[in-house]
């Protein structure tokens, strides 16, 4: 089940979009025949940002990806950011709120999708980085997001270093 999408990728007519979108409808059905039950199909984007693979919304049944990360790791990402997507919805219609990466989710994905539970991906992220601001210390230089950088400037918010507990100031 998990390893048919090789021979499709093979196809050159199947876009690495449909490639997901076929994974996702199989991840369903055999998720469907193992615990003997339907699940609603969710609504699918390819509009996530930043560093994330995708995300399941679950209050409104979406999955989304993210296009760059997508291209950039195609086998990977549909072999495993795909299941671990769809098994985060799974787990809410089965069991309501629980933890995101706890023991339903994990089971869903050891058990049900026969892969390892692993809750970050490795993917180079330097595509999909958004602009940093260098802030510093007194031991080191620190690459804040735009939106941390926002915040200071805007709301007055002060970041501290974890290791000397000094405030961070912007370096020009």
């Amino acid at each position: 089940m998990l390893d048919d999408i090789s021979q499709q990728q093979h196809d050159s007519s199947q876009t690495i979009e449909q490639l997901v979108l076929i994974k996702i409808a199989t991840c369903y059905q055999h998720a469907e025949l193992r615990l003997n039950r339907t699940f609603p199909r969710p609504h699918i984007n390819f509009k996530q940002r930043g560093k994330a693979a995708g995300s399941a919304r679950l209050q409104t049944n979406e999955l989304r990806f993210n296009p760059v990360l997508l291209q950039e790791n195609q086998q990977h990402f549909i072999t495993h950011t795909v299941p671990h997507e769809v098994a985060h919805l799974l787990v809410y219609q089965l069991y309501g709120r629980t933890k995101p990466h706890g023991k339903e989710w994990q089971q869903i994905m050891n058990q049900i999708f026969n892969l390892t539970a692993k809750t970050t991906h490795q993917y180079d992220v330097s595509n999909v980085k958004g602009k940093t601001f260098t802030y510093a210390c007194q031991c080191a230089d620190h690459q804040l997001t735009i939106r941390r950088h926002h915040k200071i400037i805007r709301d007055n918010i002060k970041y501290t270093c974890r290791l000397c507990k000094q405030s961070l100031i912007i370096k020009h």
